[in-house]
Parts: structure tokens; sequence; C-alpha cells
């Protein structure tokens, strides 16, 4: 396993200038986990990003705190500012060496399916990770899957074409399909397809008139009903003014 380092330092919460700090380049972080103390941390922002593009989340981190103290972490949780992409905190999570974890691990399929390219057909990806239990030594960072095997229509890329070491557990049943080709539609299917959505068309405007209607008729009646009541209290109206007389 390739030994990965990022240094840390202590993060002083009364002294949080998070504005000013990340400003100077640093990231805040937390570290928690393995039933210790939770620590929170600053760490540079570039150095980061340089490990996290090389690592991802699912690569033994070993962290060095104030140049003394050394943990190894997995990224745990991030959040990124949704306009200009930086990293606005981080979690990460203490690993136990000599015990193993359950994490998910990212399916890439590499490589060009005969059966999209020469017969037309639409690449179904079913699944896009799949979920692992191993000593945190043993996590790969990702599976790549060469797809260049969907020659026709039938063939399947499945769990058992995932080169999944015996140290690495996974409850997935290895007949389970991860990708396939499916065939593209005929022009009957095409036609099929137009119709429905007329057909759907049609009924929602057929509803959206009769609610249209409905209304209409609601209103009329309840301008009948305003009517009479007007006309009943000029009635009344009058007999009071009789009586008056």
């Amino acid at each position: 396993m390739k030994n990965i380092v990022l240094k840390v330092k202590s993060r002083d919460l009364k002294k949080n200038n998070l504005k000013g700090n990340r400003a100077k380049g640093l990231v805040p972080v937390v570290l928690y986990g393995q039933k210790s103390k939770n620590e929170n941390l600053w760490a540079d922002a570039k150095n980061f990003i340089k490990i996290y593009n090389e690592a991802g989340e699912n690569t033994i981190i070993e962290l060095e705190i104030d140049g003394k103290k050394k943990e190894n972490v997995l990224i745990y949780d991030f959040q990124k500012n949704t306009l200009t992409d930086e990293f606005m905190h981080v979690d990460f999570y203490r690993v136990d060496m000599t015990k193993k974890i359950e994490t998910e691990i990212p399916i890439n399929l590499n490589g060009e399916a005969s059966a999209v390219k020469e017969q037309g057909g639409v690449l179904v990806k079913n699944i896009d990770k799949i979920v692992v239990k191993c000593l945190p030594e043993n996590i790969p960072q990702s599976f790549n899957v060469d797809i260049s095997k969907l020659v026709t229509f039938e063939d399947r890329i499945t769990v058992a074409d995932l080169d999944i070491s015996g140290k690495i557990e996974t409850e997935l049943d290895k007949k389970t399909v991860i990708a396939l080709v499916s065939p593209p539609r005929s022009e009957e299917e095409l036609a099929g397809l137009d119709e429905k959505i007329e057909e759907d068309v049609s009924q929602v405007e057929g509803t959206e008139k009769e609610g249209d209607d409905e209304s209409d008729a609601e209103a009329e009646e309840g301008e009948k009903e305003s009517s009479k009541v007007e006309s009943g209290e000029k009635k009344e109206e009058k007999s009071a003014e009789e009586k008056a007389k």
C-alpha cells in the first residue's frame, strides 16, 4: 500500500477565523472515530486537493498532526462551494488497520462495446458502485472493467468480471449484472411510442378541459345562487318598506 501523508495542524475553535484562514489557503478539518475525542484541524487546501485527486475517498491517508502524532484515516465527507468548487470543510475518519471495514467502491467501465458502436445499441449501467468488506490496507480505489466483451445484445458484464481480490468480501451474487447493451428501438416501437405520447397529451388536455368546464359550471351555478340571494334580499327590503308605510 502506497504511503500517502497529509500534514495538518491543530485548530483552536476559540480563535476560529474561518474566513481569514480560508483566504490564506487553509481548509478546516475534523478528525473523529474509533471512540476517540474529535480533533479540529487545519489542512493546506492545495496539498489536500492534490492528495484527494490522487487517493480519492477509498485510500488510507496518514495524517501528521502538528509534526508529531500520526493517524491513519479515510476521507469520510466534505463540503464544497457550489460556485467556486473550493473545499469548504473535510471530515476524516480514524481507521483501525487491524479491523475490517465496509465501504463502497466505484466501478469504471472502460473500452468500447461493439454492440453499441456497430449495432447502434444503448449501453445500460445497472450499478456504478459495489459494497465491499476488507482490511483498510486492501481497499481498492476502484474496479475497472473492460466492456469490449459486449459484442451482442445477449452479452453481460457481471460482478464475476470484476478483479476482486481474495482478501476482499462482497455480498453481491457473482451473476449480478453490472452493464449490458440494449438493442435500438425499431421503427414500429418508435411509432408506437409517439402514439402513446400523443394519447397521453390528449388525455391531459381532455382532463384540463373537463376541469375548466366544471369550473365554469360551478361559477355559473354560483352566479345563479347569488342572483337568487340578491333577488330575495330586494324582496325583503321592498316588503319592509311597504310595512313601514
